[in-house]
């Protein structure tokens, strides 16, 4: 898990390539094994794959977000918060969790905050991802996670860059 943690990096420029049917069920199955508090799941996720659709989500927010149309896949993490009080919690959870196993198959992946952001058009890129997918209440939009075959390479942060003053104690 460590190296995991050591080699991940936001990816946000993917390859032409599209994704195999295995590893997109492993991140399914990877997202539905997230811990959630008290074991209340208000999670669910919306898979996308289709170009024009992805573009539309690309455009969510005012920026950001813009190498989306370029994935082959976006997770949409969406939250029930009439189910649990913690729901931002448990889908934050979930979208690393959904990261960390995008990696570990060799996909790249990078997280689109979408709560608590504005659209260009001055309303909230929640709104407009609701209306693109026809997302209803009680559910709320956390975030947006692009995956694919990563169209770059980055060089893991360096132990010695990493930010060990925001760390006490022992």
């Amino acid at each position: 898990m460590i190296e995991i943690l050591r080699s991940r990096r936001s990816t946000r420029k993917f390859a032409p390539a599209g994704l195999e049917r295995e590893k997109v069920e492993e991140l399914k199955e990877a997202l539905l094994r997230s811990p959630s508090s008290r074991d209340l799941k208000p999670w669910q996720f919306v898979f996308v794959s289709d170009q024009e659709t992805l573009r539309g989500l690309s455009s969510a927010k005012e920026s950001g977000g813009a190498f989306l149309a370029g994935a082959p896949l976006g997770i949409v993490v969406l939250g029930d918060e009439s189910a649990s009080d913690v729901w931002i919690e448990d889908c934050s959870i979930a979208a690393i969790i959904c990261q960390l196993a995008a990696h570990s198959l060799g996909l790249g992946s990078c997280w689109i905050q979408i709560r608590n952001r504005r659209n260009a058009d001055g309303s909230t890129a929640e709104e407009r991802v609701r209306r693109i997918l026809r997302i209803e209440k009680p559910l709320r939009v956390e975030c947006v996670i692009a995956v694919g075959y990563p169209g770059e390479r980055k060089d893991p942060v360096k132990r010695e860059d990493l930010a060990w003053g925001r760390i006490s104690g022992l």
